[in-house]
């Protein structure tokens, strides 16, 4: 016989599941609604398209020979490559790769981008419903799922990495302030809460690190303003905690990226008009196209502003009403300090704070502060949608906000359907594609390496020129991370290998370690050979701060197991 208490949990279980598919149909139809406009334009081709598309080809080539998680970017440079994978944190490479192996390659940024806003409106769902209603909570998640800033990121930007990381965010966020002890934990204790805050803080670093740098710098401040809240240094410490196992969790790609910064020239990412000071809300430059953009970025960034304002203070009406909780006022809190830091960072007076908070600049635009500021713009919605026939007239503005910021940007976008099939064709015609200024090997400059190249050449034996000595080159094997090939030669010949130089290659000559040498002009690899038939090997290898990132990343999965079944022994220690 069921007793009533197993019979109530079995419905509350059954309501739960339907939520969860309600929210995760509520996401699906928003996004493809984000989308509708691919159906007849073809795809969005913002300013980050073609580099985020050559990633997804080259890596799907790299899986095709063996290479599981790829560390140099073979096509890049047109043939002579970079250490792109090195430095980008892999998430959004790896998913826009798989997707081309399911669906036509000139799909896959539509169902990239619907794939990724289903994520973000059912992670916004899983925020809001720590606080709201169900219903409240679905809306929240529409809201999310085609916020003002992701609407840029589709049509104007095809950034889909840091768009991924959006759609982590709110779940990092939510992950915070359970870990804060903010939020509930349901059937969670704190060392799952940690855990669970760990892996989708990593999950946000190894998406976008710009994201990253944003989200340290947000839940730092919901650690510290939940600790001066409850006058306790418990979630300070937690906090901390979480944060080092979060990032441990991603340093197989952290270290390297920072520690291999000095054999690339990493400062042409803050170039002219790369830099803050640049990309301030409303900000003139010399550069009429830089500006155009910037005042669009910037008025997006001013109704998302001007709507999270008006919806917060009609969500504040409804905390201190009845059916307000201790609770949700202190998550309202929370957010307008979230809010207030996201809108003061993003104008000109933060100059200060940008030029002394570490890494902070390296976000570039501080407009993409928006990413953050989405999350209580949402919430806010949601939450102001609880009053009295507010459903309908929040719904009303929602539309109003996005359908009028996507018709905009709908008709200010670049729409292009031929962007892969182009990259595509010059993989196949063994052209590839041109390379990244900030991924640039040092001491290269990629603009002086020719389009068409060979594999291997035979070069003067005197840099100052001459006539190239005769000499038999065969390829016995060519591919991203290694380079087989055999070269004959009736006297010492110096050989020109299509491959920047870059200390993470390792080069034999018959077996034995060889230091290559650089060209000066465009930084390509060249070989000093004796006559007779040599043997060249060159290998993409494992370099030491690869190894010990690796190591880390597997001490902190065994902390955070070991986190995992401390919470659940715990758990089973309270049950009755």
């Amino acid at each position: 016989m069921t007793s009533s208490t197993e019979h109530s949990d079995r419905m509350n279980g059954t309501a739960e599941t339907r939520a969860w598919w309600l929210a995760l149909g509520v996401s699906l139809g928003t996004a493809l609604l984000v989308i509708a406009p691919f159906f007849w334009l073809g795809s969005a081709s913002g300013h980050d398209f073609g580099f985020h598309a050559a990633s997804w080809l080259d890596v799907a080539g790299q899986w095709k020979e063996g290479i599981f998680f790829p560390r140099w970017t073979e096509w890049a440079n047109h043939g002579f490559g970079e250490p792109r994978f090195i430095f980008y944190p892999p998430l959004s490479w790896m998913l826009g790769a798989a997707l081309g192996f399911v669906v036509p390659w000139n799909a896959v940024p539509g169902v990239f981008i619907v794939v990724v806003q289903t994520l973000a409106g059912v992670s916004a769902f899983a925020l809001a419903r720590r606080f709201l209603p169900n219903k409240a909570a679905l809306f929240g998640a529409a809201c999310y799922a085609a916020n003002p800033y992701a609407l840029v990121l589709v049509y104007m930007r095809s950034d889909f990495a840091e768009q991924l990381a959006c759609a982590v965010l709110p779940l990092a966020l939510l992950t915070a302030l359970q870990l804060s002890g903010l939020a509930e934990i349901r059937r969670r204790s704190w060392p799952r809460s940690m855990g669970s805050f760990a892996v989708a803080f990593a999950a946000v670093w190894l998406s976008n690190a710009p994201a990253g740098v944003m989200a340290s710098y947000s839940v730092a401040l919901i650690f510290a303003w939940v600790a001066v809240e409850e006058k306790s240094l418990r979630p300070l410490w937690r906090g901390a905690c979480g944060l080092a196992l979060g990032f441990g969790l991603a340093s197989f790609y952290l270290l390297p990226a920072a520690y291999e910064q000095s054999w690339v020239n990493i400062t042409q990412a803050l170039s002219q008009g790369l830099q803050p000071a640049d990309n301030f809300l409303y900000t003139m430059t010399n550069d009429p196209e830089h500006t155009v953009f910037n005042w669009i970025a910037s008025s997006v960034a001013a109704v998302l502003m001007v709507m999270t304002g008006i919806a917060a203070i009609a969500a504040h009406r409804g905390t201190i009403g009845e059916q307000g909780t201790d609770t949700r006022r202190k998550m309202w809190r929370v957010l307008l300090a979230l809010y207030a830091t996201a809108a003061i960072l993003m104008i000109r007076p933060s100059s200060f704070l940008w030029a002394h908070l570490p890494k902070l600049r390296f976000m570039q635009f501080p407009w993409r502060w928006m990413a953050i500021l989405a999350v209580p713009y949402a919430y806010f919605f949601g939450a102001a949608s609880t009053r009295r026939r507010g459903t309908r007239m929040w719904g009303a503005a929602m539309i109003l906000v996005v359908a009028g910021v996507a018709t905009f940007l709908v008709e200010n976008a670049w729409w292009d359907s031929e962007d892969i099939s182009v990259l595509r064709e010059a993989i196949a015609n063994d052209r590839g594609f041109e390379g990244t200024d900030e991924y640039d090997p040092l001491g290269d400059d990629h603009y002086n390496l020719p389009e068409k190249a060979p594999r291997a050449q035979v070069l003067p034996a005197e840099e100052s020129g001459g006539n190239a000595p005769q000499a038999q080159i065969r390829i016995e094997r060519w591919t991203a991370e290694e380079r087989n090939l055999r070269i004959t030669s009736n006297e010492p010949v110096r050989v020109g290998l299509r491959l920047l130089y870059y200390p993470a290659w390792r080069v034999e000559v018959n077996g034995k370690a060889v230091a290559a040498q650089r060209a000066e002009a465009n930084g390509q690899m060249i070989l000093s050979l004796s006559a007779g038939t040599e043997r060249i090997t060159a290998r993409f290898v494992r370099t030491a701060d690869r190894k010990l990132g690796i190591a880390i990343s597997v001490v902190a999965m065994l902390a955070l197991l070991a986190l995992l079944n401390a919470g659940g022994m715990r758990l089973l220690s309270a049950s009755p």
